[in-house]
């Protein structure tokens, strides 16, 4: 009898599981892979519209509800919160609060995710690159607790209060198109965009991005069924939006030729050569 396909992606906050890779992870859904979210926290930090927090007490809440709906709209079997909280950028009040995830130690934070591998037993691992996508001190910190987690979770003598060790086989690292984030840095001034004070929260750099090159190891070329997956889960995320239409101007270009594929990193088993995958799975029995 043949294992199910299990895909875990590790992330820190709602929205993560959407705007990055959300067409990989609703691909993959369609053709039955279990797919499973573990979100370090609930978006409590930042600013919303007041309209988007009719019927909520909290920003966390309508946040986490924004989730629930994008993981519908992709397929996601689960979301599992890893009980921090948002950290904000840095130099925030938000880095100072007890539970901000950024003043947590990775040894406590890693724990958690051995305790999620071990549960759900995914064969394939996805988090952030090592600088986070565009440096947010939450990305960076799940990336490396992460990291730790995937080789700690198939040693037993490790955590050994976190389940019965499980050793999953691939672990990716979502990377972006540099070269049109380099063109999108370019061309933004002309389109009266600063490219280095982007979001609901001005706290994404384009050209921060485009400085850092990581290597492409896999590219997962996305159907028709998995954007427009991606495009209603983005739709579940109004607070982001602020208001804006789902795509305008040149970021609607631009979406719409990135989203055509998701780029990956191949941190184990390291790779040789310059050979690109095109499944995720491949080689997984």
């Amino acid at each position: 009898m043949r294992t199910p396909k299990i895909l875990l992606f590790v992330g820190a906050h709602p929205d993560d599981e959407t705007f990055g890779i959300g067409g990989t992870l609703a691909q993959y859904a369609f053709v039955g892979v279990k797919v499973y979210y573990a979100c370090a926290t609930r978006g409590e930090a930042g600013s919303v519209s007041p309209e988007s927090m009719h019927g909520y007490g909290a920003i966390g809440d309508m946040r986490w509800a924004e989730l629930q709906c994008a993981a519908q709209a992709l397929g996601i079997t689960r979301v599992i919160h890893l009980g921090y909280r948002d950290s904000g950028m840095p130099g925030s009040d938000d880095n100072r609060h007890p539970g901000a995830l950024v003043s947590a130690p990775i040894e406590q934070v890693a724990d958690r995710i051995v305790k999620v591998i071990r549960e759900v037993k995914p064969q394939v691992v996805i988090t952030f690159d090592p600088v986070g996508g565009y440096r947010h001190p939450d990305h960076i910190a799940i990336h490396e607790a992460t990291v730790k987690a995937f080789y700690a979770a198939g040693d037993g003598r490790l955590y050994p209060e976190s389940g019965q060790a499980f050793q999953s086989q691939k672990l990716y690292f979502s990377v972006r198109r540099r070269r049109l984030l380099k063109v999108l840095a370019k061309l933004m001034p002309l389109f009266g965009q600063n490219p280095h004070n982007l979001g609901r929260n001005k706290d994404i750099d384009i050209t921060s991005m485009a400085a850092v090159q990581f290597p492409v190891h896999a590219i997962v070329r996305l159907t028709k069924q998995a954007a427009e997956a991606q495009d209603k889960a983005i739709a579940c995320h109004s607070s982001q939006l602020g208001g804006r239409p789902l795509r305008s101007g040149l970021l609607r270009l631009a979406g719409g030729f990135s989203r055509q594929r998701d780029l990956y990193m191949r941190a184990y088993p390291p790779i040789h050569g310059h050979r690109r995958e095109t499944d995720l799975f491949e080689g997984i029995l």
